[in-house]
């Protein structure tokens, strides 16, 4: 057993099914965010853009990653696939993050409310991460340099732990998979420690990743070339925790989830938006409905309202 106990787990569990749901209902709702009642074309926003397909990845990264740092008041995360923004604003506004920018994301309905309405909306959210985002620094549309931001970032502060999620589409910019070499120029003992985690879930927008087509024996390699230990985790949580308890010098994490996890079974694979015509198409909008339901949030809210799911540490840069 992880040193995070049975309890943790279960509420780590549940912050993932939780911010899962928070990514659709930012995506596709402008009412009726809670599913008070039988969804309707009215309670869908007439024009869909962000990327679901590498969110859940995310929302398990980051409720992992936060647990086990919870007492660290110098970890960071950083965020490579600024595109998965439903993510990372679905966690800052669990964390009461966003709220200390912006007083109208507060942890409650209306909270609630003003974040999935005001996602991809005119004056409202970006559908990308962004500097108005707590922790941010570029947009989020950028891929490539998260990993040389966190080797930075650590520069010259020992007492740092910088955890960077890659996605593995981006892992074959030149800036990213030059970056790796930077572990072999600042892993000394005057600068923090990064610990990078490559996303593998298979696809970049509409084609396969380069890395996910490579066999298990292939990637280590590779990783092991740069000077890394690899260390291969998914959607486990109880895995994932006992993996950062016994992570040894130099970790470099591959996380493998499937692309769009959860989503539509049809549009399992989907990059942006899996469902085209919700707002009207009656069988399209069934099928958002059935996989709002899916995550059963009604045994979720109060949970968040009450502050049991909210980490005690929280930040994010990109």
């Amino acid at each position: 057993m992880s040193a995070v106990g049975i309890a943790e787990i279960d509420k780590i569990k549940k912050r993932i099914r939780l911010c899962d749901y928070l990514c659709v209902a930012q995506l596709f709702l402008q009412d009726n965010f809670l599913l008070t009642r039988e969804l309707r074309f009215e309670d869908v926003k007439p024009r869909l853009l962000g990327h679901w397909g590498t969110c859940h990845g995310i929302n398990v990264a980051y409720a992992n990653l936060t647990a086990h740092f919870i007492d660290d008041d110098d970890f960071s995360f950083i965020l490579g696939p600024g595109h998965g923004f439903p993510a990372l604003q679905a966690n800052l506004w669990l964390d009461g993050e966003l709220a200390k920018v912006d007083p109208k994301a507060t942890v409650d309905e209306a909270g609630l409310e003003y974040i999935c309405r005001n996602f991809s909306w005119p004056d409202g959210f970006p559908s990308h991460a962004s500097p108005y985002t707590p922790g941010i620094i570029t947009e989020g549309g950028e891929l490539g340099y998260a990993l040389a931001n966190a080797y930075g970032m650590n520069l010259g502060h020992p007492e740092k732990t910088t955890a960077v999620l890659i996605g593995d589409g981006e892992l074959e910019t030149a800036t990213a998979i030059d970056s790796l070499n930077l572990r072999n120029l600042l892993s000394g003992s005057n600068n923090g420690k990064v610990l990078p985690i490559l996303h593998l879930n298979g696809y970049k927008i509409s084609a396969p990743s380069l890395y996910a087509r490579k066999s298990e024996r292939e990637l280590n390699e590779l990783i092991r070339g740069f000077g890394f230990m690899p260390c291969w985790v998914g959607e486990d949580v109880e895995e994932f925790q006992l993996a950062l308890d016994n992570m040894g010098e130099s970790p470099f994490f591959v996380l493998k989830t499937e692309k769009g996890e959860g989503g539509p079974n049809r549009y399992h694979l989907a990059h942006q938006i899996p469902l085209k015509l919700p707002k009207t198409n009656p069988d399209e909008l069934k099928q958002l409905e059935e996989w709002l339901k899916s995550y059963q949030v009604d045994e979720l809210i109060k949970e968040a309202f009450d502050g049991v799911l909210v980490s005690e540490t929280g930040g994010s840069d990109d």
